[in-house]
């Protein structure tokens, strides 16, 4: 990125913040989100040698904290301090690499707000005025936005809090609340005036407007937000609290703080100045580069009062924002009732962190859309992608070697066409994850190592040991190269699988200029599982009751008692089985022979017409041709996938399996709204849309 913005790689300066997460609460499944994908962002940019700063901090002010710690009895410093430790220890837990981790409530903090403050005072932009607020008489305080709840002014939605609209977006201060009420006590509250200092954001409309349209490091759909936020005129911005309140006090005052959203903010220069002592050498610099993750429920603060504030005292804007959605757990809001409210170090109590960060990777893309945590989807790209594919090829490989070449990895000849293509898509890689497209980095480190399996496969080293030594050391040559590629490209996003990896052949710390096949005439060290597939989820998932497999036709004969019906002998990969079928109207026994076909393979076995059946075929009928369901490039025993959706591991009778409602559009298999595939691909059904199944 950097050698984007200059032209001189490895010289500029790269600042990445996340957003500050409140001290008052754990961090929960949909805070990670954001963690692991600016981790991931600042992993890539060491990796690639630029020179980079991560850094963060817990915001530590506000009336909920004094107001929460006035309610536990303790002092809000004590509070805030717990929650750092939980932080802390939760980001540590999931491999969060921050340079420097800090706390607003510090002296360069309030060193930084008060120069914020002061001298956007000097040039005019802070002035003061009488306001009317929402004061409980019960609660004897001021009311802040998110202790006083109402119907919006706006879109009348109910129970919403005293400063934005969850429903329609739309801000406003709380006296502007229909039917408003102390979220604390629930009375109705009064009206107090007091005064209070006010940052003249509007005087910033014409900047922050040239700011968006120039900046190329904003996404559309954010622009577009702020945009219309800054056409229906940017009001100035209330900057002041009245006590009691945990925070800063404004110079000069006696019972007026600033505003949280004011010092949380200016926390990512104290964290840097934390980490450097030096903050302006980012912030003042030509040489630096600033980037900021944020979740689209805070766009208003760090597209408008965020830049304004910089802008105001001169300080460098952000050069990129990059904007994540909502997380939502199986299709829906997080929620404590359902048993989807999920806090980190409840996750890490049950799962191995790598696999969210992989899941999380997996769906995250240069947008603003939602991430959905489905922990059917969630197991089966664990068990298929991650283990299946990528860390059972290396322990293959690698194991292999130990056992088979005296742990040595030689050297390979020939293959050129094969290193050319996967060179092509380590550059592929590579510019995603640039780009913040890190599901696009994931599927093509999938396609590495899919290509990986299929050589190692196709080559049967297992018999090349006896017939071609030289070849079958080429082959494992060649292997142990991806795996070492696959290493160093997946690191950002699972670190210490990859540094588990690396240690197993023999290197470590690689970054991207090793990025090559160099790998020759070098001794590896002794393979090891470091991933076991997933058997049956921690965390409530949706059950799909069938065990759907991809099986091989070895045989066709014809039944010997019924006139309509096939015997076949079907391959599961490490099983065969026997099995009977409708399907002697339909289909030719050569048609059959050899075809990839799909089986219900936890059927409890029957006896039809005096032969054995262990399982059943799926086939679609639309009601003038009857096709078996297919899964070309499939392997046998290679499962069935749907997403969202665990497999069945009980055997079940017929009754059950009919129960089961399978259909077909645009010539593929849908239960519940998806579709049925395995690793290859999609399943196959030739036949009419809205088929039946069975």
């Amino acid at each position: 990125m950097a050698s984007q913005k200059k032209g001189r790689a490895g010289k500029e300066k790269i600042l990445i913040t996340a957003a500050l997460p409140y001290a008052n609460g754990p961090l929960h499944l949909g805070h990670m989100v954001e963690y692991v994908q600016a981790d991931i962002f600042a992993r890539v940019m060491r990796l690639t040698g630029e020179d980079t700063a991560f850094v963060c901090a817990d915001d530590t002010h506000g009336a909920p904290i004094e107001i929460n710690a006035a309610k536990q009895g303790i002092a809000p410093e004590e509070l805030i301090r717990r929650y750092y430790e939980e932080h802390t220890r939760d980001f540590s837990d999931f491999l969060i690499s921050f340079d420097t981790y800090y706390t607003t409530n510090s002296s360069e903090n309030r060193k930084y707000s008060d120069f914020f403050f002061n001298t956007l005072k000097e040039k005019g932009f802070i002035y003061q005025k009488m306001v009317e607020l929402t004061y409980c008489e019960a609660c004897r305080r001021y009311l802040p936005d998110r202790y006083v709840k109402g119907r919006c002014p706006k879109c009348d939605a109910p129970d919403q809090y005293g400063d934005v609209c969850e429903k329609c977006n739309s801000t406003y201060r709380t006296i502007e609340l229909k039917e408003p009420y102390c979220s604390t006590c629930g009375n109705p509250p009064s009206r107090r005036t007091t005064l209070h200092y006010f940052f003249k954001l509007s005087a910033f409309s014409e900047k922050l407007e040239r700011w968006l349209v120039s900046n190329p490091g904003l996404q559309a759909e954010a622009k577009n937000f702020v945009m219309g936020w800054i056409s229906k005129g940017l009001e100035d911005w209330d900057i002041t609290r009245d006590g009691p309140y945990f925070g800063f006090l404004i110079p000069g005052e006696t019972s007026k703080y600033y505003y949280v959203w004011l010092d949380a903010p200016i926390g990512y220069i104290a964290s840097t100045e934390k980490h450097c002592k030096d903050a302006e050498s980012y912030w003042k610099s030509e040489d630096s580069m600033i980037v900021h993750f944020i979740g689209k429920d805070i766009v208003y603060f760090h597209f408008l009062f965020w830049p304004a504030m910089l802008m105001g005292v001169g300080y460098n804007l952000p050069d990129i924002i990059k904007v994540h959605g909502f997380l939502t757990v199986n299709g829906e809001k997080m929620s404590k009732s359902r048993g989807t409210f999920i806090t980190a170090r409840d996750y890490l109590g049950k799962e191995n962190p790598e696999f969210l960060r992989f899941y999380y990777a997996s769906s995250l893309g240069d947008s603003m859309s939602d991430v959905d945590l489905d922990f059917g989807d969630f197991q089966a790209k664990v068990n298929s992608e991650l283990v299946d594919n990528i860390a059972n090829f290396a322990y293959r490989v690698l194991s292999f070697a130990n056992n088979n070449l005296d742990s040595k990895v030689g050297r390979f000849s020939g293959q050129d066409e094969l290193v050319e293509d996967i060179e092509g898509k380590i550059k592929s890689v590579v510019e995603s994850y640039r780009t913040f497209n890190f599901r696009g980095a994931v599927r093509g480190i999938l396609e590495i190592s899919t290509v990986g399996n299929q050589y190692f496969q196709e080559n049967k080293p297992w018999h090349l040991i006896r017939t071609d030594r030289k070849k079958c050391e080429s082959v494992v040559a060649l292997s142990a190269n991806i795996v070492k590629n696959i290493s160093i490209l997946l690191s950002p996003v699972m670190p210490r699988f990859c540094d588990s990896l690396q240690k197993q052949l023999g290197l470590m710390g690689a970054g991207f200029n090793g990025l090559d096949f160099s790998l020759k005439n070098h001794k590896i060290a002794k393979a090891r599982i470091i991933f076991t597939r997933i058997e049956g989820s921690p965390f409530s998932v949706k059950a799909f009751p069938l065990s759907l497999k991809v099986a091989q036709i070895l045989s066709v004969d014809d039944h010997p008692g019924a006139d309509r019906l096939y015997v076949l002998r079907i391959s599961l990969g490490e099983e065969e089985r026997q099995l009977v079928a409708g399907l002697k109207a339909h289909y030719l026994k050569d048609e059959l022979v050899g075809k990839n076909i799909v089986v219900v393979a936890n059927l409890k076995e029957a006896v039809i017409r005096g032969v054995k059946s262990k399982g059943m075929l799926l086939a679609a009928d639309d009601g003038s041709r009857l096709r078996a369901i297919e899964a070309p490039g499939a392997r046998p025993g290679d499962p069935v996938i749907v997403e969202g959706f665990v497999p069945g591991e009980q055997e079940i009778s017929i009754e059950e399996f009919m129960k089961v409602r399978l259909t077909t559009r645009g010539r593929k298999v849908v239960f519940n709204g998806q579709v049925l595939r395995t690793e290859k691909g999609d399943l196959v059904a030739n036949v009419a849309d809205s088929a039946k199944v069975r």
